[in-house]
């Protein structure tokens, strides 16, 4: 019995140990500054002067631009990550958008703002998947779920205060905030320790961080497109139903129409919900997939929801259904997770870097096509279409995948 509750104590300390919650409250910043700029995108447009018929097309070109800056930088912060080190960049990307973060704030003109959008982006791409990646070689096998679980929990309640201090304050304080806690979380980082894995092959003569070892046969190409496709669907969500959530409300013929502020907290609320549940629930089962499989329907069934909208004239049941988007959303750890595990130590960063951004950046094209064909179908039948194109993808993607539950990491490619 004494021997048991020794092993419980233990597996306790190391699940919420330094690197997580480190990794956790970058996740938080990460999340306030990515979500911010869809919240204030009306009243900071307004501010610099563009005209109302041209909100949602400016709105898209600077949401494109962010997306472009967190591809490049998924790529840059992922080689580095793997050949100098996951707190290189844990520490480089916060320092980047956390400045990026303060200038948004002295914005002028739309080509200014894209500029900075873009600089945030890349600043932007590091975070998550050098967190996940610390996490997943610092935790014991048998527990990663629920280090990416607090993850993401914590993670994601940086929308929620997105929202909160969007609506209390100007748009400019609004980033000016995000900046000053981006940077003191850098210098709460100075003294986070290393990854035991990446030091122990850090000396050794093999290639690291190389991005063409991902395309080195064709089932290390179909793995790794597999797990960009089976994300596209949370960031259909939040980059089309959430961000142009008024859009929405106005064709759904909503009564009194939804703020994008409103809309994410709720999404966020219940992306916050559903991380929970869904790393639970893969601990649990004791599979990544079968918990990822879940949501993915629930994300499809709440999507088809959104766009059938029973409820025209209640705003809460419009909010109610972005609590439940949120929810379905709510594997998107888990989901970065499972690429981390699928690759060996010497790629494991720039996978895990790399995989989420390129599903951010997925919504350039999303984005685009929504606007192609939303002239020709309407707002609600094109975001329909699209939305069932990603789900089943996704489903695809997912069958193919192996099972990472308890799989032991410390190896190279």
């Amino acid at each position: 019995m004494f021997k048991k509750n020794s092993l419980l104590k233990q597996s306790q300390q190391q699940i919420i140990n330094g690197a997580v919650l480190i990794a956790a409250l970058g996740y938080f910043v990460d999340i306030y500054d990515l979500i911010l700029f869809s919240i204030v995108r009306v009243k900071s447009l307004k501010g610099i002067g563009v005209p109302d018929a041209d909100l949602l097309s400016q709105g898209v070109l600077l949401l494109n631009m962010q997306m472009f800056g967190m591809l490049l930088g998924g790529i840059l912060w992922g080689i580095l990550g793997d050949k100098k080190g996951r707190l290189s960049v844990l520490l480089g990307s916060i320092f980047l958008y956390s400045v990026a973060n303060i200038a948004n704030g002295f914005v002028t003109s739309v080509p200014m703002y894209a500029a900075l959008r873009f600089i945030a982006g890349i600043g932007l791409a590091g975070e998550l998947g050098a967190g996940i990646t610390l996490v997943s070689e610092a935790m014991p096998k048998d527990f990663r779920a629920y280090g990416t679980l607090i993850v993401s929990l914590v993670g994601v309640l940086g929308a929620v205060l997105a929202a909160m201090v969007g609506d209390l304050f100007d748009w400019r304080m609004a980033y000016f905030i995000g900046g000053v806690m981006g940077i003191g979380l850098l210098i709460l980082r100075i003294k986070t320790s290393e990854s035991g894995m990446f030091t122990a092959i850090k000396e050794k003569v093999i290639k690291r961080g190389s991005f063409l070892l991902i395309f080195q046969s064709g089932k290390n190409i179909l793995k790794y497109l597999s797990c960009i496709f089976i994300g596209i669907p949370l960031w259909f969500v939040i980059g089309i139903l959430i961000t142009f959530s008024p859009e929405f409300g106005k064709a759904l013929g909503m009564t009194e129409m939804p703020t994008a502020g409103h809309a994410i907290m709720y999404t966020y609320v219940g992306i916050s919900l559903g991380s929970l549940f869904s790393g639970i629930l893969s601990q649990w089962l004791a599979s990544r997939k079968i918990s990822i499989a879940i949501f993915m329907g629930l994300n499809g069934l709440f999507i088809a929801i959104y766009l059938l909208n029973p409820h025209p004239s209640s705003i809460g049941m419009f909010y109610l259904i972005c609590l439940g988007l949120g929810i379905a959303c709510g594997y998107w750890a888990l989901f970065v997770t499972i690429a981390a595990e699928q690759f060996g130590t010497n790629i494991r960063a720039t996978v895990a870097t790399t995989v989420p951004n390129f599903v951010r950046g997925a919504v350039v094209p999303v984005t685009l096509t929504f606007q192609y064909l939303k002239g020709t179908m309407g707002i609600i039948n094109a975001a329909g279409m699209i939305g069932f194109v990603c789900v089943m993808v996704a489903f695809w993607a997912l069958a193919g995948l192996e099972e990472t539950h308890a799989k032991e990491l410390n190896y190279i490619e």
